[in-house]
């Protein structure tokens, strides 16, 4: 009998779904407080996750999701950023 994995999900900042992990990217805040996106979940920092898609950025900038995980003001330039880089994962 074939032993099934744990999947690993994480909430996305925006729907607020639990989804798989693998279909969610993380945005990550470092020790000197820049955001990225982490398109391989190593990166170091805290980090918060969303779907690829611009719907869910909306949300999460309008509910402020991104702002409560990371505890502390996300500047609009890194929602501008995110927009773009979300364009290139054809979201």
């Amino acid at each position: 009998m074939l032993k099934k994995r744990k999947v690993p999900l994480r909430k996305c900042t925006g729907c607020q779904e639990m989804k798989d992990k693998k279909e969610l990217i993380r945005i990550v805040r470092n020790d000197a407080g820049e955001f990225s996106l982490d398109d391989k979940g190593k990166k170091p920092g805290r980090g918060a996750y969303i779907c690829p898609n611009e719907e869910c950025l909306k949300k999460a900038e309008k509910t402020k999701g991104l702002e409560r995980s990371f505890k502390s003001a996300v500047p609009k330039e890194v929602y501008d950023r995110l927009r773009e880089e979300l364009k290139s994962y054809g979201g």
